[in-house]
C-alpha cells in the first residue's frame, strides 16, 4: 500500500495547480493544451489510475524510487481489481462461463419484465449541470459506454461490439442500433471483423487488461449480419478460448489468428467445426492445466496483443507477444524452421523485451505498407508523462521491416493535443488505448487512436488531432450553458479502443469506437486551423444502451422518480421526471452511490478511492461557480482513506437501511457519517474501525446502527485473505468474525452483503468468483450465497442450485424473496424455496453490480455494459 500511496500522492503533487479551486477560467486559458477546473476531475482519475496500471514490472531496477516514478518493482503487475474478484486467489479455467450460461438457461423464469430506464440519450454536455465535479463542456457530447470492437461494410452497416453489452448493429452508418448478441453467453467484446465473404466475426472478452474487463468464451461467427443474430451454435470450434480475452483477429487465407491472454490460436475459415489450435505460447507450462497454472504470475505469462500477416506470403506471420507491465518473454515472433522464434534487428521498432508491450498492426489496402503502435513496459515504469515507444511504418510492406519509427509522444504531444501538461501526455495509456488503420485508397493516410485520435496524411512526416482529449484549455472553449463548448466543434470521448472504416453511397466514412462510444466523421473531414476536426457527429443516439454502471440510487422528485448511477469514464448520469435526454453533473469515473429516497436530488457520488462529494440540488448549475466559487452546489466530504489510498478503486458506500443520515463509507478503515446528506466536509466521517493494514473493505452493510465490513487483503493472487468485521456505528463492539476453518465461507473476494430490517444478526453475504471446480488456486470453495442468523458466529451455504456464476450484489426483498445480481443477470429464490428463478424474462445477460429497490416498489439493477433496468418487485414470484 506505501509504494500505491506514494504514486498517488506523486501525481496529485503533479496536478495540485489545475486542481485548486481558486484557478479561474482566464489562469486555465492561458495557454493551449492546459487543463480548465473542468474536467481536472477525469485528469487525476486518468492520471490515477495510470500510476496504478504501471504496477510491477521486471525492468525496474531495484531502488528506483526517485522521482522518475519507478520503485522495486520485481514481478508480474498484480491483478486489475475487477478482475480480483473473479479470480483470486487462483485463475478461471475454460468452460466457467459457458457452463454457468448452461445452468442459467435451463432455470424457470419469475414473471413480469423488466424495464430498461437508459435507453435514451446521455449527454454529457448537458448545460443543466455545469458544477464543479462535471465535465459538462468538455466536447463529447452524447456518450454511452466503451466500444471495444467495430466493423463497417460499403452499404451503410455499422457494427459495434461494446465492452460488455454485446453487438449492435446499425444500417444508417451508425445510429439507431439493435443489439444482435444477446443470444450469447458472454457479451464482452475483444474484437469485431468482416471475413472476405461478408461474415462478422465476434471475438469475446476484453483484452485490453483494465479494471473492468470480462472474460470470453471463444470466437462466433455470423454469415448474414445485415439481417441475423448471433447464437451459441454460432460458435467457432470448442471451449479451447473459453475464460480468456481476445485482443485480435487477423485473417491469412483460409486460416484466422487469435491474439489473445493465453497464448496465439488458430482455426480454419472454412470449416468453423473442430478444435482451435495453440500456435504459440510462450510459457505454456503457466496455461489452464499446465503445471504452473496456479502460481499467482500465471494470467501474465502467455498474453499477445496482434497477429501480422505478410500480404505478399499469408504464411509469414510476425506475433506481437508480451504483457503490458513487462516480462522477459516479451517481444515479436515469426516462424523459422518449424519452431517461433525471437525476431531481432527490425530497424526502429524495438524487439527487446523492456520496450516491447501492447502493440497493434496495420496493413494498407495495397500491401505497400505495414503501421504499428509500439507501448514501451519500461517507458510506462520510468517515464512520469507516457508509455508510447512510438507509431512506426514498415514501407517495405512486410511485417518484419525494416521499420522506421513516425511518431514519438513529444511529436504528437506538439501537434494540436490536448494533453500537454506535465505526468499525463499522449500515449500516458497506451497499454489501454490503441487503435490504427490505414486509408483503403491511400497508404499514407492513417488514423491512429491512443487517448486522442491522431491523423497522418503523408505517412507521418506530419499529425494533426481531429480528435482531441477534450477542448478544455483550448482559447475556442467556454462554460457558457447556451453552447456545448463555447466556440469548439464537438470532439471525441477520451480513450480510443477501435475503428473501422466504412461507406454508403460511395461515401467513405471513418467511425472510432472509445470509453464513450462511437464517433463518425467523413474519411477525408475537414479541420480548423489547429488540426481539430470540424465534422464528428455522435453515432449514441440512445438506442445502444452500452452504459457500464457501478451503482444505481432512486428517490423521489416532484411527482416521479430521479434515478441516478455511477459510470466507468462517463461520470455520473441523472435522469429525472420528464427527461428526455439524460445529463452528467459528475465526470470521471462515477463509483458507488447513496440516494435520499425521499428527495432524490440529495445524492452522495462516489469517484474514485472514496472521492465522495454530496449535493442535495441534483447538482444542477450553470457554471457560475467559476466566478464566484460560493455558488458550487458541490461539496468534497471524503473520508480520510481517500488521502491515504487505502481504498479499492470502486470502494463500498451505503446508508444504514432504518436511517437514511447514517452512511458507512469503507476503506481500510470503517467510516460512519450521521449528518446525512447535510454533511460538508470529509473531516465530518469518524473512524469506527481499522480493519488492518493491508486490508480493504469490499462491501459494507448498516441497520440500526450494526455494521457489517467485508474486506480483502492481499486482494490479488499473492496470498489473498478476506474477512468480514462488525460492530456498531458509534464505534463500540468491533470485532472480526472468525470465519470457519472448513471453508463454509470460501476464500475468495467477499462482494455483497444484505441486512434482514427485522433482525441485525440475519445477514446475507455473497462471493464472488468461479468454485473451486473453476479455479485453479488455494482454497477457492463452492458457493455464491451464505446465510449467518447469529450475527456472524456460524453460516450456511444456501446456493441451492444457483449457478456457479460470480455473484455481486444481494437484497433481501420484502416477504423474505433474495435477488442476487450475478455476472450472468439477476436471480431469485423466494421464501420456503429450495430453487432459483431467472428474474424476468428479458434482461440481457450482463452483469449486475448492483442491486437496489426504490420508494416505487421497483427493484433496480445497475448493469455494467447494458444500462439501468427496473421490475415490479410483485412480479418475482
Amino acid at each position: 500500500m506505501a509504494a500505491n500511496g506514494w504514486r498517488r500522492q506523486r501525481i496529485w503533487a503533479v496536478l495540485a495547480t489545475t486542481a485548486a479551486l481558486g484557478l479561474t477560467v482566464t489562469q486555465a486559458q492561458a495557454s493551449s493544451g492546459g487543463t480548465s477546473p473542468f474536467g481536472v476531475r477525469e485528469l487525476r482519475e486518468q492520471a490515477l489510475l495510470h500510476q496504478q496500471q504501471k504496477g510491477l514490472s521486471a525492468f525496474a531496477e531495484a531502488g528506483d524510487d526517485d522521482d522518475d516514478g519507478g520503485e522495486a518493482q520485481e514481478e508480474a503487475e498484480q491483478a486489475d481489481q475487477y478482475a480480483e474478484a473473479r479470480t483470486s486467489p487462483g485463475i478461471v479455467a475454460p468452460g466457467a462461463y459457458g457452463a454457468a450460461y448452461d445452468e442459467l438457461t435451463n432455470l424457470p423464469h419469475t414473471k413480469g419484465s423488466w424495464s430498461d430506464l437508459t435507453r435514451l440519450p446521455y449527454d454529457s454536455d448537458d448545460p443543466r449541470y455545469r458544477d464543479i465535479n462535471s465535465n459538462s463542456s468538455g466536447g463529447a457530447g452524447k456518450v454511452t459506454g466503451r466500444v471495444t470492437g467495430l466493423a463497417a461494410d460499403n452499404h451503410g452497416y455499422v457494427y459495434a461490439g461494446s465492452a460488455n453489452g454485446g453487438v449492435f448493429r446499425s444500417r444508417t452508418g451508425g445510429g439507431h442500433w439493435t443489439n444482435i448478441s444477446d443470444g450469447l453467453p458472454a457479451l464482452s467484446t475483444g474484437d469485431l471483423q468482416l471475413d472476405g465473404r461478408g461474415r462478422l466475426w465476434y471475438a469475446t472478452g476484453e483484452a485490453n487488461t483494465s479494471a473492468t474487463s470480462f472474460l470470453g468464451t471463444g470466437v462466433y461467427v455470423l454469415d448474414d449480419p445485415r439481417h441475423g443474430h448471433f447464437a451459441e451454435r454460432d460458435r467457432v470450434g470448442g471451449d479451447e478460448l473459453e475464460s480468456t480475452s481476445i485482443n485480435a483477429l487477423r485473417f491469412a487465407g483460409d486460416k484466422v489468428w487469435a491474439a489473445t491472454t493465453e497464448g496465439v490460436w488458430s482455426h480454419s475459415t472454412k470449416t468453423l467445426k473442430g478444435h482451435w489450435k495453440l500456435e504459440f505460447a510462450p510459457n505454456p507450462d503457466y496455461l489452464p492445466g499446465g503445471s504452473l497454472a496456479s502460481d499467482p504470475n500465471a494470467p501474465y505469462k502467455n498474453i499477445t496483443s496482434d497477429i501480422a500477416v505478410d500480404p505478399k506470403d499469408p504464411g509469414k506471420v510476425v506475433l506481437a507477444v508480451g504483457w503490458r507491465g513487462g516480462d522477459t518473454y516479451n517481444g515479436f515472433y515469426a516462424k523459422s524452421g518449424g519452431t517461433w522464434q525471437r525476431l531481432t534487428g527490425l530497424g526502429d521498432l524495438p524487439s527487446n523485451a523492456e520496450d516491447v508491450g501492447n502493440v497493434t498492426f496495420a496493413r494498407s489496402a495495397d500491401g505497400s505498407r505495414y503501421y504499428a503502435i509500439d507501448q514501451s513496459p519500461e517507458q510506462m515504469a520510468e517515464n512520469p508523462d507516457s508509455g508510447l515507444e512510438g507509431i512506426f511504418v514498415s514501407k517495405s510492406g512486410s511485417p518484419t521491416g525494416p521499420w522506421t519509427r513516425i511518431a514519438t509522444y513529444q511529436q504528437l504531444r506538439d501537434s494540436g493535443s490536448a494533453l500537454t501538461g506535465d505526468g499525463y501526455q499522449p500515449g500516458i495509456q497506451a497499454w489501454y488505448n490503441q487503435f490504427l488503420t490505414v486509408d483503403p485508397k491511400n497508404p499514407d493516410h492513417v488514423y491512429a487512436g491512443l487517448e486522442e485520435v491522431f491523423e497522418t496524411k503523408d505517412g507521418g512526416k506530419s499529425w494533426s488531432v481531429p480528435g482531441p482529449y477534450w477542448n478544455f484549455g483550448f482559447p475556442c472553449w467556454s462554460i457558457d450553458p447556451s453552447k456545448q463548448t463555447g466556440d469548439c466543434h464537438q470532439t471525441v470521448h477520451a480513450d480510443q479502443h477501435s475503428v473501422a472504416i466504412g461507406s454508403d453511397g460511395g461515401a467513405p466514412y471513418l467511425v472510432v469506437g472509445d470509453d464513450g462510444g462511437a464517433f463518425r466523421r467523413p474519411l477525408d473531414g475537414s479541420a480548423d486551423a489547429t488540426g481539430h476536426a470540424t465534422d464528428w457527429t455522435s453515432l449514441n443516439d440512445g438506442t445502444m444502451d452500452a452504459l457500464q454502471y457501478y451503482s444505481v440510487g432512486v428517490g423521489r422528485d416532484g411527482r416521479g422518480l430521479a434515478v441516478t448511477g455511477g459510470l466507468q469514464d462517463n461520470g455520473q448520469s441523472e435522469l429525472r421526471p420528464g427527461d428526455r435526454v439524460m445529463g452528467s453533473n459528475f465526470g470521471g469515473d462515477g463509483g458507488d452511490t447513496i440516494t435520499d429516497p425521499a428527495n432524490g436530488c440529495d445524492i452522495a457520488q462516489e469517484y474514485v478511492y472514496l472521492a465522495v462529494s454530496v449535493t442535495n440540488n441534483c447538482a444542477v448549475n450553470d457554471g457560475s461557480w467559476i466566478t464566484d466559487p460560493s455558488k458550487a452546489t458541490s461539496y468534497s466530504i471524503a473520508p480520510p482513506d481517500n488521502a491515504t489510498g487505502e481504498a479499492r478503486f470502486i470502494a463500498p458506500l451505503n446508508a444504514d437501511i432504518k436511517d437514511p443520515n447514517v452512511w458507512v463509507a469503507g476503506g481500510r478503515h470503517v467510516w460512519i457519517n450521521t449528518k446525512g446528506y447535510a454533511i460538508r466536509s470529509g473531516s465530518e466521517w469518524f473512524g469506527a474501525y481499522d480493519l488492518g493494514a493491508g486490508h480493504t473493505a469490499t462491501a459494507v452493510a448498516s441497520s440500526g446502527g450494526k455494521v457489517y465490513a467485508a474486506w480483502c487483503g492481499p486482494c490479488n493472487n499473492q496470498g489473498f485473505s478476506r474477512g468480514i468485521a462488525v460492530g456498531n456505528a458509534d464505534g463500540t463492539g468491533w470485532h472480526q468474525l472468525s470465519l470457519p476453518a472448513d471453508g463454509t465461507v470460501p476464500n475468495r473476494y467477499l462482494s455483497g452483503l444484505a441486512i434482514d430490517p427485522a433482525d441485525s444478526d440475519h445477514v446475507l453475504l455473497a462471493v464472488n468468483g468461479f468454485s473451486r471446480k473453476w479455479t485453479e488456486g488455494p482454497g477457492a470453495g463452492v458457493g455464491h450465497l451464505f446465510e449467518t442468523r447469529d450475527g456472524g458466529a456460524t453460516w450456511k451455504d444456501i446456493s441451492g442450485n444457483l449457478p456457479d456464476v460470480p455473484a455481486n450484489s444481494v437484497v433481501l426483498l420484502k416477504g423474505g424473496t433474495i435477488a442476487l445480481g450475478t455476472d450472468l443477470g439477476v436471480l431469485v429464490r423466494t421464501p420456503g424455496s429450495k430453487g432459483w428463478k431467472v428474474a424476468g424474462s428479458n434482461l440481457p445477460t450482463t452483469a449486475v453490480l448492483q442491486l437496489r429497490t426504490g420508494p416505487d416498489g421497483r427493484l433496480y439493477a445497475a448493469t455494467h455494459g447494458r444500462g439501468i433496468w427496473a421490475i415490479d418487485v410483485r412480479s418475482l414470484r
